[in-house]
């Protein structure tokens, strides 16, 4: 690790360098987390970049001011801090809703000379569409209700108790497993309140959810609830706006019996942000939503390999 940093007065986001002298490396993580959430491509990665990776506002280091919670601030911070700091043409990632950020910061800024988006929620994440998504039913949901009812307990618990994941279980077996898997998380917190947090038997990738959610606020999940996060700008005027190549990484998209988008992105949303960006490839992945926590080897290889196509990579 190189140094941790605030991007300038006015924009006040927090980001951590690892590396120097390489091809620079902008990394943005999704809602919930911070830009830990990348620990495990760090190392690797770092071998051919120097990364910068950012804490958007609500998460980790960077200000928790609900005004900002928005794509339009944290987008208009990001390329502040491209500009100002990397200050020379970058990779830009982005995961989910850092996706989203990643786009709109791309199509915003000049030094954006390759932007990747790992399995952002493009359409199914706005207007009527979110009501029928996993993350809505999940962590927005669950942060609207801990706000409006003015909960004091620590929201990592409170997601943890309320998380729709619960319902994956089987009746019996819920009835069995919830409690004592709660009282382990509250004994946990209790013992390490600094720490990201840890049940026994608790399935990996599904911590890796909980990574920073120490420093996240829950007003950021509302802005999704209530769909301001987007301030009313369309994801086909962001898209468009896109005119660097792209990679376009796809987990597998799994629908409940119900209706509801078990996945970021549907096919036919897919299919919509490839045709509406210049120059795009797509990239599948046969995983959940957290393809760098899930496949870190392949994400990383597929990332140098779109780099090195562009005639930069310093292998």
């Amino acid at each position: 690790m190189g140094c941790c940093g605030v991007c300038g007065n006015e924009t006040k986001l927090s980001y951590t360098v690892y590396g120097s002298n390489k091809p620079p490396l902008v990394l943005v993580h999704a809602q919930g987390t911070n830009s830990r959430s990348f620990d495990k491509v760090i190392k690797p990665l770092s071998r051919d970049f120097s990364i910068y990776a950012v804490d958007c506002f609500g998460h980790g280091k960077s200000p928790h001011e609900p005004s900002l919670y928005n794509i339009v601030a944290i987008g208009d911070a990001l390329v502040r801090l491209i500009e100002s700091v990397v200050g020379e043409p970058c990779t830009l990632l982005g995961h989910s809703s850092g996706g989203l950020i990643a786009a709109y910061a791309a199509g915003k800024t000049d030094l954006c000379e390759l932007l990747i988006l790992e399995d952002p929620p493009f359409f199914s994440s706005q207007a009527e569409r979110r009501n029928n998504t996993f993350n809505y039913i999940d962590l927005s949901s669950v942060c609207h209700k801990y706000l409006q009812d003015a909960v004091e307990e620590n929201f990592v618990l409170y997601y943890f108790e309320n998380q729709y994941a619960w319902n994956f279980f089987p009746d019996n077996a819920r009835q069995k497993v919830r409690p004592k898997s709660i009282e382990s998380a509250k004994k946990f917190l209790k013992r390490h309140p600094e720490r990201d947090l840890k049940v026994p038997f608790w399935p990996k990738s599904a911590l890796a959810a909980f990574v920073g959610m120490g420093n996240y606020d829950p007003h950021f999940g509302e802005t999704f609830y209530d769909d301001s996060f987007h301030c009313g700008i369309p994801h086909e005027e962001i898209l468009t706006k896109i005119d660097c190549p792209t990679l376009f990484m796809k987990a597998k998209t799994e629908w409940s019996d119900d209706g509801i988008l078990f996945a970021a992105l549907s096919e036919e949303d897919l299919t919509r942000c490839l045709g509406l960006i210049s120059d795009c490839e797509l990239a599948r992945f046969d995983c959940g939503h957290g393809i760098h926590v899930e496949q870190p080897r392949q994400f990383v290889q597929v990332i140098k390999r779109k780099r090195a196509t562009l005639g930069h990579a310093r292998i």
